[in-house]
């Protein structure tokens, strides 16, 4: 019965009870009808109350039990947050990227790193202090990346790998130029942190060697629709593990791609041309920390070429051939200029 017909019925009875009261031939079996039809009603109102209250207290029930369940949802949401990289945490959760297998080509700055000898390390030392070194290792690399802005693809055991350009950019360059900086700031921290590995049982400092690459990648989500990863992979990424196995203990080596948007405002040398697997030569160039004595090192940029080197190690002979063959160099230069120069004012 709905609210109408119960207020329609209440209605009916209380205008025959009025119209009984104003009767002079109302009979007993009037009165009996009446009361009838209000214990009818009565009935009827007692029933709707009681489901009422059923009703509100089913409905506490489930306030309570989303309640809950929102708790839990944020208590999983927090830890799911750990397993990914904030910018693509933010991402997922607020709709702009979608959980599906899909990927873009775009241009990354890419940054492996590794610690050096930390496998025959960690069979020396007990597993509480391989785990306490490791992830005081991670943690504070990651706060450093963090802080520039990189996404955290992943660990690899010891191994860092990250990238700037997605899913935020600040632009190519700046991406670059952050990479290279935060690179530098690692390093800076792992040797200020011996302390720690003294502490526990290590002899020898840890060291780590990091490879740069910037260049296209595709980069999304790969794998099945059990299990997806969120990663980047081509040309650039190999450049980056590349030039990180090959760089010595303690070193930063970036490709040509990184060091030509860095170069500017990052000092930088010249290193080795290596022969990267699956890749051929690549040139190989290295940033210089603020505190490095630069008075010595004489750099020259013809095209795409770049010479480096530190003249502080030439003998007085060499150094004297070289500034002869820098003055040869200088008068090519200029008849060069002077020849483009006629040949545009005859046009």
């Amino acid at each position: 019965m709905s609210s109408g017909d119960i207020f329609d019925h209440e209605t009916s009875v209380l205008e025959s009870a009025l119209a009984l009261s104003e009767s002079e031939n109302a009979s007993q079996a009037d009165h009996q009808k009446l009361t009838k039809e209000y214990q009818k009603l009565l009935k009827t109102t007692r029933r709707i109350i009681k489901l009422s209250d059923k009703s509100e207290k089913r409905l506490t029930e489930l306030s309570q039990e989303a309640q809950e369940t929102n708790r839990q949802l944020e208590g999983l949401s927090t830890q799911l947050s750990k397993y990914l990289s904030p910018q693509l945490y933010q991402s997922i959760f607020s709709g702009n990227k979608a959980v599906a297998r899909v990927s873009s080509r775009k241009k990354l700055t890419v940054f492996f790193a590794d610690l050096c000898g930390f496998t025959t390390i960690a069979e020396n030392l007990e597993s509480e202090d391989v785990t306490e070194i490791l992830n005081l290792y991670l943690g504070t690399m990651t706060e450093i990346a963090l802080r520039y802005g990189a996404t955290v693809d992943k660990y690899i055991g010891d191994a860092i790998m990250l990238f700037f350009g997605d899913p935020d950019t600040k632009g190519v360059k700046e991406d670059a130029i952050a990479c290279v900086n935060m690179a530098m700031e690692m390093q800076r921290t792992l040797k200020d942190m011996q302390h720690h590995w003294h502490h526990h049982g290590l002899q020898e400092p840890l060291e780590m060697r990091i490879g740069i690459a910037t260049g296209f990648a595709t980069v999304g989500n790969f794998g099945s629709d059990l299990r997806l990863e969120y990663t980047a992979v081509g040309s650039g990424v190999n450049t980056a593990s590349r030039l990180e196995t090959a760089a010595d203990n303690g070193d930063i080596l970036m490709s040509f791609d990184t060091y030509s948007l860095v170069s500017d405002r990052i000092p930088c040398q010249e290193g080795e041309t290596i022969h990267a697997k699956g890749l051929g030569m690549v040139r190989t160039f290295r940033p210089v920390s603020g505190d490095a004595d630069l008075s010595s090192r004489l750099s020259l940029e013809i095209g795409d070429s770049m010479v480096n080197t530190d003249i502080s190690q030439l003998t007085p002979a060499q150094l004297e051939a070289a500034r002869a063959s820098l003055e040869e160099a200088v008068e090519k230069l200029n008849l060069k200029i002077k020849e483009e120069s006629a040949q545009e004012s005859l046009l």
